[in-house]
């Protein structure tokens, strides 16, 4: 996912013990949603014989009865086990409401226009039984729509089934009167976009759009694993989240009417798109089994989230949506923002991938000295040397698409399985013909990147040289709250930073006048470099007076630019980068 989050979701457990010789039959679960005003969805469950059950958080009014309506008793057993004490009673009934408060495309919400569900925060499974199949039911009361990944039960409105958890788990579901866009097929497979307020903007050309980034995306893995697709979106707003055969995000198709705004939309779209081969099938061996109750830790997810950042404009090149030079310059911004930051120095792609669970997807942004990085940024610009380096290596016979589909077919088609770090080194290295120590060492060290060496396999170059921008600079960023000046960031090395001012300080006085940051600005622009600002500072409660030396800021740009004069090999290793058509679609069988 991008600009987006890895969703991992903690979950409660319901135990309850059952006689020998009992089978686990299908469970059932029917979601009502009479009172949408009141944020909550009601649940029924019927679940037959089991051991555990996993809640969300926002669960109310639990109760549960047998099967002639009697109360049974339960407890709360610890942190996130409740417990059913009873060994008589052949079925159960479950009764549960699941509490909505926020709008986001992580967590479940209900209301008078449209109803989500994010699964794993409504359907409860036992533990021990995760691959149990299901079949869910829907009364949307007024709506007429729904949309999901998904399979339908035919002849029963509204109604679903799942073959295990984890599938079920992996299929949001919007509620309401929704608005279907016209499909299209690629090699007989069905892509459906349906949403809640698209908004205003040229329908059929983003269904063209989709149907090319679909196209360009399975020729680079040559296979098709779904039965059926769906863009599943779910109103304006931010994020996106990937699934099996369906991806659900915030939409607002009015950004589709600028160049920009089309290329960002597209980029997001094809990102999550290619999301269900590179996460879904292509991933690392620690992201399955999911621990629905702990997480999973990789040192991988610059494969997983950096190199799908990676393909997202190679996919919108190849489709022919952008060109050369706009595919260039969205990598060019990620490294800018990956080697304009002090993280980089401290910490690696492999780290980063591990510390996500406490620093975030794009590393810790608050701290003092901003020692984190995002594999979001340096995971696309290494992906990018990568390939360079495959194809310099194999005489342009071989790329990183290639390293792409040995790991579908080996590791997911093949062995229904994740790859280790070990096995992706060796297929990258198998690939190459060659070992690639220096690109590992971009991965597990801080080793600073040799761009020039890279680009040049491709007849490219790259300014890395320090440009002096114009203006005074002292490396301080502020924002207003209320009457209060606050410190918003500070750059690294820079002369706020060398006078001690910190992140979260309080600028009271520019000058000796009453701070703000117009004056802040004011006062700055009428300085030049070697002359010094007196800025009062309120930190942990004292205030000191710092002056600060002003300079002017100096900055790598990174632009890059086609050599004058490039030998056979560099065109074509530029040529197929960007319109490679990769290989033909397989048909057949769909493997979930």
């Amino acid at each position: 996912m991008k600009t987006t989050l890895r969703l991992f979701i903690l979950l409660f457990i319901l135990t309850y013990q059952v006689s020998s010789g009992q089978s686990i039959r299908n469970m059932a679960f029917t979601v009502s949603m009479d009172n949408p005003a009141a944020h909550r969805f009601h649940v029924t469950w019927t679940p037959g014989y089991y051991q555990m059950l996993n809640l969300a958080n926002n669960i109310e009014n639990f109760s549960v009865t047998d099967e002639n309506k009697n109360p049974l008793p339960w407890e709360k057993f610890n942190q996130n086990t409740w417990q059913v004490k009873n060994k008589k009673s052949t079925s159960l009934l479950i009764n549960y409401d699941v509490k909505t408060t926020r709008s986001f495309v992580a967590t479940c919400y209900l209301d008078e226009d449209r109803g989500y569900i994010m699964p794993a925060g409504v359907f409860m499974h036992l533990a021990g039984n995760i691959k149990q199949p299901s079949t869910i039911t829907l009364l949307p009361g007024a709506w007429n729509s729904v949309a999901t990944g998904l399979d339908s039960i035919a002849g029963k409105s509204f109604t679903y089934t799942a073959p295990d958890f984890d599938v079920l788990y992996d299929s949001p579901i919007l509620i309401g009167n929704l608005e279907t866009l016209p499909s299209f097929s690629v090699q007989g497979i069905t892509h459906r976009f349906i949403g809640y307020k698209l908004g205003d903007f040229d329908r059929v050309q983003l269904m063209t759009d989709l149907q090319k980034i679909v196209e360009a995306s399975a020729k680079i893995i040559g296979d098709i694993p779904y039965p059926h697709y769906t863009f599943i979106a779910i109103g304006p707003g931010r994020g996106g989240i990937e699934h099996l055969n369906s991806t659900s995000f915030g939409f607002d198709g009015s950004s589709l009417n600028s160049r920009e705004g089309r290329i960002r939309m597209l980029s997001f779209l094809a990102h999550e798109y290619f999301h269900h081969y590179n996460v879904k099938r292509i991933r690392p061996v620690e992201l399955g089994p999911f621990d629905y109750d702990n997480g999973n830790r990789t040192k991988m997810l610059w494969v997983s989230e950096g190199l799908s950042v990676y393909y997202e404009y190679l996919v919108l090149m190849r489709a022919g949506i952008i060109t050369q030079e706009e595919l260039l310059e969205l990598l060019r911004k990620h490294m800018v923002a990956f080697e304009n930051k002090p993280g980089r120095l401290f910490q690696s792609l492999a780290q980063a991938s591990y510390e996500t669970w406490s620093d975030g997807p794009f590393g810790r942004t608050n701290d003092d000295i901003n020692k984190t990085i995002s594999y979001y940024d340096k995971g696309p610009v290494v992906g990018m040397l990568l390939d360079f380096a495959i194809r310099n290596e194999s005489n342009n016979k071989k790329s990183l698409d290639d390293v792409m589909r040995t790991l579908y077919t080996e590791y997911y088609q093949k062995k229904k399985r994740g790859f280790t770090e070990g096995e992706l080194q060796n297929v990258i290295e198998r690939t190459a013909g060659k070992t690639l120590p220096e690109i590992f060492e971009y991965i597990y060290t801080v080793k600073a990147l040799d761009y020039p060496k890279y680009f040049s396999y491709a007849g490219l170059t790259v300014d890395t040289t320090l440009h002096e921008l114009p203006g005074p600079y002292i490396g301080l960023s502020t924002r207003p709250r209320n009457d209060t000046v606050f410190v918003s960031a500070v750059d690294w090395e820079s002369p706020a930073m060398k006078a001690g001012v910190k992140n979260r300080d309080v600028v009271t006085e520019v000058e000796g006048l009453p701070a703000t940051p117009a004056l802040l600005t004011e006062k700055l622009s009428s300085k030049k470099p070697g002359e010094k600002i007196e800025l009062t500072i309120m930190h942990a409660g004292s205030t000191e007076k710092k002056e600060i030396t002003i300079t002017t800021k100096k900055e790598r740009t990174f632009a890059i630019k086609p050599v004058a004069q490039v030998d056979s090999k560099q065109k074509s290793i530029l040529e197929s980068w960007c319109t490679d058509k990769g290989v033909p679609i397989k048909t057949g069988k769909r493997i979930k």
